[in-house]
């Protein structure tokens, strides 16, 4: 007799949805991104407010996601939903690009960490043989399973938070500016508008990765109460460190001395603690990259589970082991990561899908009206507060970032079509041996 197959652990609650979601978002970016911002807004309250509006558009999208999720609490992200709406072939475009750029992603974080701890420490292996070591690392632990993989998560996340509090309070209690005030207008090219429009895009990237929570919703053990607690509450928790970070930040030092900065913490560090500032970043920074990295391997390999599930992937990769890990997807999704590692191409590989980044989020937009309308009877845990006005300007806003990702960015963006073209007698033959 045919052994019975395992299925995920539904063992997870909101603790872990919020180290999840705090570990997914933060990353590098809060460290560089105030410069880009004061860059093009230097006075404090246009810089201030375009880190309010996009933790209000980060929020909007979570209120969509929070029902759609709640309603089809499966592990596999926005794939899961967007096929169950808009159909087969939507899901398989969702999913796949979902995979590759988290692989892509889990390369770039563990390169990146690798860089910093170099400069930290000299003496250590080159910075993409450390990579790889943490991608190996990281695998191991998820293969013990959901309750590794999960205590892994929280303690990596609450020790990142645990030194940005202290950088805060630091700032704070250290620098002798007046962070409310209004500051040098500096000269800019273009208009107010177009400087805050530019400015907005780099902030809604920096607070990208809040859907952590959804791909593991199979797993949650009270997926109606818990996702919407783990989004909301893990979304209030990144707000609140980053708009703290910036206020601390120009408590040291104005926003023209980081205004244009590639690393603004840098800066603010040298002031507060003269040449070991950089050094001490450095070192918050590679903290905080470890709990980032953990979260993308453990997102990979959802996808491509609930994709082989559904056959819309190869059906190996629908194992799951004795600790509730899917084993298979995650030997593959940490071999892609590996490869994109060696070979270096994560950074070209994310800017050809970065055109998916935002289609995704539209199509989970799209898919709440549909699913509001073709099964307006279906059980919904939790109900998107101020549906359709406030998933309409999700979705809005979402098509306006995608119009201007395809201006600014018009060769990614044929290669992505191109991409999308390509996939679809992809889909075709695997839709023929189901």
């Amino acid at each position: 007799m045919q052994r019975p197959a395992r299925s995920l652990l539904t063992v997870l609650g909101v603790t872990f949805g919020l180290a999840i979601t705090v570990g997914n978002v933060i990353g590098a970016g809060i460290m560089r991104t105030p410069g880009d911002i004061a860059a093009e807004l230097s006075t404090f309250w246009p810089f201030l407010s375009v880190w309010i509006i996009g933790a209000l558009y980060a929020t909007l999208g979570a209120n969509a996601l929070a029902e759609l999720s709640a309603m089809t609490p499966q592990s596999g992200g926005q794939y899961v939903f967007v096929r169950r709406a808009l159909g087969d072939y939507a899901g398989f475009v969702v999913g796949w690009s979902d995979w590759i750029s988290t692989c892509g992603t889990t390369a770039l974080v563990t390169m990146t960490l690798g860089e910093y701890a170099v400069q930290l420490a000299p003496a250590l292996p080159p910075a993409k043989v450390l990579a790889l070591l943490v991608v190996a690392v990281l695998t191991v632990v998820q293969w013990f399973g959901v309750r590794a993989g999960a205590a892994a998560q929280d303690f990596t996340s609450a020790l990142k938070a645990l030194v940005l509090i202290l950088l805060i309070i630091a700032c704070l209690v250290a620098g002798g500016r007046n962070p409310f005030s209004g500051g040098v207008e500096l000269e800019r090219e273009t208009s107010l508008f177009v400087a805050f429009v530019l400015a907005l895009q780099a902030v809604i990237y920096t607070y990208d990765g809040w859907t952590a929570p959804i791909y593991f919703a199979g797993e949650v053990k009270n997926p109606g109460r818990d996702l919407p607690r783990s989004m909301f509450g893990g979304l209030a928790l990144v707000t609140a460190i980053y708009l703290l970070i910036n206020v601390a930040f120009v408590r040291v030092v104005p926003l023209a001395t980081i205004a244009g900065q590639k690393l603004a913490a840098a800066t603010v560090a040298r002031f507060l603690f003269g040449t070991n500032g950089y050094m001490i970043v450095l070192a918050i920074m590679v903290i905080g990259l470890i709990s980032a990295a953990n979260s993308n391997v453990m997102i990979a390999p959802r996808v491509i589970w609930a994709m082989a599930k559904d056959r819309l992937f190869w059906r190996g990769g629908a194992e799951v082991n004795a600790g509730g890990t899917p084993d298979i997807s995650l030997l593959i999704s940490s071999a892609i990561a590996v490869a994109f590692i060696i070979t270096g191409t994560f950074n070209t590989v994310l800017a050809k899908l970065a055109f998916f980044f935002v289609a995704n989020y539209a199509l989970s937009f799209a898919s709440l009206f549909v699913l509001r309308v073709r099964e307006s009877n279906a059980e919904r845990p939790f109900r998107a507060i101020g549906h359709p006005y406030t998933t309409a300007i999700a979705l809005l806003a979402s098509i306006t970032f995608l119009v201007g990702a395809v201006i600014g960015d018009w060769g990614n963006t044929m290669w992505a079509v191109g991409i999308l073209f390509a996939s679809l007698p992809i889909y075709l033959l695997i839709r023929m041996n189901r």
